[in-house]
């Protein structure tokens, strides 16, 4: 079993400024003494030597590494800050990342709700490093301008962001509500400024309504991100659903950036009879399973929508879900990130992130860069994919991957009545 002090999360990146994160309590840390610089060294270097997944660490001599650190003199904890940070980006790893006190206050708040920024998720582009929009949450200033998924972000307030980590993009995006960032967009082969006014991110995990289609009445549940509250709010729909009597199910997975491993292990269980929903696997190669509670609250046909903007938690839902034929996938590839992250807080503040496992669906397969191929695959052009942001019609007939998801829930449902038709006659 991995540590139980380390409170997994699976994430895509380092955007907590600007959304995705996890309350790790900051709690766990305030009782602790403050720690000196070089004994703060110290104490990051023993977490990753004792729980980072890659036993080589990156083909670095990792004692070594500890002797030129902890030999250095500090003056500072942000001199120690920045020898901690060095060490980090020798793993190579852009997951493993050192928040300093304010960086994991922020990480803290995303996922409890407190948050201000312009509502953007990002990411690093695998092959190009660069800033990569992943998706605007809806009905923030981002949103609202017209950034789209895909977007590269050139500029920060006349600042180029090539080469920028994105923690650093993170704080230069960051500031109080009222205030304004300049973004310079590259789409395509153009440019784009975009001057935005930061405000306070009102997250709703879990969206969902009754919609009448021609087999009938269906439920359609938007998840934009596996928060603290996303389980209770998903329990709340499919139950709501329910009552309204659906016959199937649409889910909306698209641009979801991932969350918290557990609120994906307890949505899992919603839809699933039983059997595995992931395996964990750390570097010792020790396997750990987590299976469905065996409480499914329907059983209803179910669809997913999926994307390049869909990752991480989602990835391990939705892999879950069509690993054990309880869903059919529809949409483009998922982004592909078979990694999990651990949190811990250190004794001044701060925290690290780091990764300790790889992660599998049920049936083994390792998504790690390569993503999840849907069922049926529907592409949006650019075109089609602004039209829709713009005009706020996603989740409608006018959008394809929307409108193949209702007509193959339709057949699953027409399929299941003739089935039951059929064994009733017997």
């Amino acid at each position: 079993m991995f540590k139980q002090k380390l409170l997994i999360k699976i994430e895509i990146a380092v955007i907590a400024a600007i959304l995705t994160g996890s309350s790790f309590y900051a709690s766990k840390a305030l009782g602790k003494p403050q720690a000196a610089p070089q004994k703060l060294v110290d104490q990051v270097w023993q977490i990753l030597d004792e729980n980072y997944v890659d036993v080589t660490f990156n083909h670095q001599d990792w004692k070594a590494i500890r002797q030129q650190y902890i030999n250095r003199s500090y003056s500072s904890k942000k001199q120690a800050y920045g020898a901690i940070q060095e060490m980090v980006a020798k793993l190579g790893d852009r997951y493993t990342v050192f928040f300093d006190p304010d960086e994991y206050q922020a990480l803290n708040n995303d996922l409890s709700g407190n948050l201000s920024g312009v509502g953007l998720e990002l990411g690093e582009n695998e092959k190009t490093q660069a800033l990569t929009v992943i998706a605007p949450i809806e009905g923030t200033p981002a949103f609202k301008a017209g950034i789209l998924p895909g977007d590269v972000i050139i500029q920060i307030n006349s600042q180029i962001t090539q080469g920028m980590k994105i923690e650093d993009a993170v704080k230069r995006i960051l500031g109080p509500v009222g205030t304004k960032v300049v973004l310079t967009i590259q789409r395509g082969n153009k440019s784009q400024i975009f001057k935005l006014t930061r405000a306070n991110i009102a997250i709703h995990p879990v969206t969902y309504n009754a919609r009448t289609t021609t087999s009938g009445k269906i439920g359609y549940i938007t998840l934009p991100e596996f928060t603290q509250t996303a389980a209770v709010e998903m329990h709340r729909a499919i139950q709501a659903l329910e009552k309204q009597q659906v016959q199937g199910y649409v889910l909306d997975l698209r641009s979801d950036p991932g969350g918290l491993l557990d609120a994906s292990l307890q949505i899992a269980s919603m839809w699933l009879k039983q059997g595995a929903i992931v395996s964990l696997v750390n570097r010792d190669k020790v396997k750990d399973s987590y299976n469905a509670t065996g409480h499914p609250l329907t059983d209803k046909p179910l669809v997913i929508l999926v994307d390049k903007g869909s990752a991480s938690a989602s990835e391990i839902l939705s892999g879950a879900l069509q690993d054990d034929n309880r869903a059919r996938l529809i949409g483009t590839r998922t982004f592909g990130k078979g990694l999990v992250q651990s949190v811990e807080p250190l004794g001044d503040g701060s925290a690290l992130k780091l990764t300790i496992a790889k992660y599998y669906t049920p049936k083994g397969r390792d998504i790690n860069h390569v993503g999840i191929a849907p069922d049926i695959t529907v592409e949006l052009t650019e075109a089609q994919q602004k039209a829709l942001v713009e005009n706020r019609t996603l989740g409608t007939l006018a959008d394809p991957q929307y409108a193949s998801a209702v007509a193959d829930l339709n057949k699953l449902i027409q399929s299941e009545a003739n089935h039951l038709s059929l064994k009733r006659g017997k």
